[in-house]
């Protein structure tokens, strides 16, 4: 890959300074020691993500999303021209659209913007027709499904290179089961989970499968004696086995269980693979799921993406990123532990080796481990509006990237921000100081969450090969230069 690939985020400013300054263009590999945006609601830090995956699909890097709030599928609603019969459809915030006249004024606001960040026709179509973007619901088929259970159902390759991390995924897998039939998930709490475990491992270490008829049939007729020191009736009962049984068997007769057993398999190696010379984005979107649901899915999710970095030879470019929009509550500080935060503290400590950078994003950032933030290279502040969120930020930075000027006034500006702007600072260019960023337009349009029926018809759009007329485009490595 390009060695001196750059991201256009927008322009800065010394923090001192006026106007709108110069081109920031954010060298690749800085972001492999990984990012944190913070801004509270309406300071553009949904803009700001959405640019951030843009500018690392237009420079080929395949990239990951998690999604909670439901606008990071707006990345579908990116077009190769400013066609407003294309643009249209796409440009009110409800399903009938802008009028005539509306329509054509936005497309000329939408223009000027694009111009000024110097992005034309050209560049649209380049981005549209090198950029893959899948929408992957778990639980839901409102995008493409997920099959949740894969690492249990679906026997891994891990299991012959890499056991420790297959087990990780395994009772991941198998809390989400517990979870769906309202029974104890927690690994060290849990005696259905522990015999789970054990009876699917024996059928993975054995070369097979371990689908829930399997599962089934083992814990009424148990191919074990013993688990621990303790006889297997005397571990759980036959009586408790035979209603796990059931309990199973009813989850599996549920027409809407389907839904979380079948799809894509959580082969992460696959999701990131280019397919057709097109860069992947995979956009895992969870905003469907109750909060328990989220936590339980995403933290299988993670575990499986920090599977796959173990798997990658070392690399100081940016090989890959992970975008977490909104991570307020998957990344708590101590004691808290979610399913979510191992594997995320796992990541910013060892993906920067491989290549991999994290992004995180929130507007809450009172309940962040900072801790696990503390190598982050690359901090972007929007404003904060309380005095407690700007104290919490303003020590976290200081711990992270080391002197910043006056706390207080630090503190200071990040009340006075005007929306869409971010102070900025760079480990990689300490000598930068403090700067103040003003993002770019989108070329993605903004509409917030959409609807069912929007999400479906939006990746009926973006199926490969579609023709809008695009004009000639330049190379892809134009982009990032």
């Amino acid at each position: 890959m390009d060695r001196d690939r750059r991201l256009h985020l927008g322009s800065f400013r010394p923090l001192s300074g006026q106007g709108t300054g110069h081109p920031l263009r954010l060298p690749a590999p800085h972001l492999v020691t990984h990012g944190v945006i913070v801004g509270m609601t309406g300071s553009g830090k949904t803009g700001l993500v959405t640019v951030m995956a843009e500018e690392a699909l237009r420079c080929q890097v395949p990239t990951i999303i998690i999604d909670v709030k439901g606008d990071l599928p707006n990345l579908l609603l990116s077009f190769p021209s400013l066609d407003p019969a294309i643009l249209g459809p796409w440009l009110g915030r409800t399903s009938a659209g802008l009028s005539e006249s509306d329509v054509l004024l936005a497309v000329d606001a939408r223009r000027q913007a694009l111009d000024a960040s110097g992005i034309g026709e050209v560049e649209l179509a380049q981005f549209f027709h090198s950029t893959s973007v899948r929408v992957i619901t778990p639980g839901s088929s409102a995008g493409e499904p997920l099959h949740v259970l894969s690492s249990l159902e679906r026997r891994s390759s891990l299991w012959d290179s890499d056991q420790e991390s297959a087990r990780l995924a395994l009772s991941a897998a198998v809390s989400l089961l517990l979870r769906l039939i309202g029974r104890e998930p927690d690994p060290a709490k849990s005696k259905e989970h522990v015999l789970l475990c054990v009876l699917a491992e024996r059928r993975f270490l054995a070369g097979q499968n371990a689908e829930l008829p399997s599962l089934m049939h083992d814990l009424e007729e148990p191919p074990i004696d013993q688990l621990g020191a303790l006889p297997i009736n005397t571990f759980l009962k036959k009586r408790d086995r035979l209603e796990l049984s059931a309990a199973l068997n009813t989850l599996l007769a549920s027409p809407t269980f389907s839904s979380w057993r079948q799809g894509a398999s959580l082969d992460v190696a696959s999701w990131v693979t280019p397919q057709d010379g097109l860069t992947p984005c995979v956009i895992v979107s969870v905003a469907h799921l109750d909060d328990e649901e989220r936590l339980l899915v995403l933290g299988m999710v993670l575990e499986e993406i920090l599977s796959w970095v173990r798997t990658l030879p070392g690399s100081g470019d940016l090989e890959a990123l992970v975008l977490f929009d909104e991570i307020y509550g998957f990344l708590p500080p101590h004691p808290h532990n979610p399913p979510t935060k191992r594997p995320l503290v796992s990541l910013m400590k060892q993906a920067r080796a491989f290549g991999v950078g994290v992004v995180v994003a929130t507007q809450n950032p009172m309940d962040l481990d900072y801790r696990a933030l503390s190598n982050a290279g690359v901090w972007c502040l929007g404003r904060l509006q309380t005095d407690a969120d700007r104290a919490r930020v303003v020590d976290g930075l200081s711990g992270s990237i080391g002197a910043l000027g006056d706390p207080k006034e630090l503190a200071r500006t990040l009340g006075q921000l005007a929306p869409r702007w971010f102070l900025t600072r760079n480990a990689h260019k300490p000598e930068a100081g403090n700067l103040l960023l003003y993002p770019r337009h989108t070329m993605s349009i903004l509409r917030g969450p959409l609807t069912r029926s929007d999400l479906k018809r939006a990746l009926a759009e973006r199926q490969p090969g579609l023709d809008h007329g695009a004009p000639k485009l330049k190379a892809a490595s134009a982009a990032c230069a």
